[in-house]
């Protein structure tokens, strides 16, 4: 990535209300925009329809005022790489599929989840799912149809054997095997939804986001994502994972069914921000 000026960003789902491990990520991102006198941008990554509620997104504005959070562009705000609700940006989603479509980089893929697990075996510990094993996918890469939305999840086809690196701000240098690592995944669901992996990809790119801050758990998703920007001859941002914030009660990652540790119910029961960031 060249020297560009730093943007960061934040990037939210209103599927639930947020806990205290999406703010301490968060307030990372927003530490290093800072320190690197840059902007920090509001996403709100809500095109999953069928989980993300109105509720939902009215809270997330309201919890992360309070706790301290601060933005430069934003839903709320407006700015030059609006909109900033992702469910607002399909346009740019489908632009990138065909890309790769025309490309030869993806293929329909008729395989449910339980079709995967079933014929690929349970993930290892630490995978966020199984090697996909080739059920559906094409002996030579090459041009496929039009996407025909009914019915089929469009996977891209990782390159077998290539290791792919990179240097993580906080973890310092990564890699994994395509493959091996992680298989070919979806960037287009069968519901006519555009997977996380091509909607966050698509997105950061057109917003010239610089750093992407987040979770340990996003780790793997990384190097698919660079695989993307590679195909879709976009500059990839760097990246900065944080360490998950577990539940002291069970030693658990913290989840949004974690409602004892939402913004929401710390607000309620008078908590102190500052404080809650001392440790950090």
């Amino acid at each position: 990535m060249p020297d560009l000026p730093y943007r960061g960003r934040l990037a939210p789902s209103p599927t639930g209300y947020l806990h205290l491990g999406h703010a301490r990520t968060f307030w990372t991102a927003r530490q290093r925009a800072l320190a690197a006198g840059g902007q920090l941008i509001l996403r709100v990554e809500d095109i999953d329809t069928a989980r993300c509620k109105p509720a939902f997104t009215a809270a997330l504005y309201e919890d992360l005022r309070w706790f301290g959070f601060a933005w430069e562009e934003g839903p709320d705000l407006g700015g030059p790489c609006a909109p900033y609700l992702q469910s607002e940006r399909r346009s740019l989603h489908l632009a990138a599929l065909e890309r790769l479509r025309a490309g030869g980089f993806i293929y329909p893929c008729r395989c449910s989840r339980r079709d995967v697990v079933l014929a690929a075996g349970a993930p290892h510990p630490g995978e966020e799912e199984p090697l996909y094993p080739g059920t559906c996918r094409p002996a030579q890469p090459g041009l496929v149809a039009p996407p025909d939305m009914s019915g089929v999840h469009w996977r891209f086809r990782v390159p077998p054997g290539e290791r792919i690196s990179f240097i993580d701000g906080a973890l310092g240098e990564q890699s994994a095997v395509a493959g091996v690592d992680f298989g070919d995944f979806v960037v287009w669901r069968r519901d006519g939804v555009p997977a996380y992996q091509l909607a966050v990809t698509v997105d950061d790119a057109a917003m010239g986001i610089t750093e992407v801050v987040r979770g340990e758990d996003l780790l793997l998703s990384t190097f698919r994502q660079l695989l993307l920007y590679r195909a879709l001859g976009a500059e990839a941002p760097r990246f900065y994972h944080t360490p998950l914030v577990n539940d002291p009660a069970t030693g658990m990652r913290l989840a949004k069914r974690h409602a004892a540790l939402s913004l929401r119910q710390l607000r309620e029961n008078g908590a102190d921000p500052a404080e809650l960031r001392r440790g950090w």
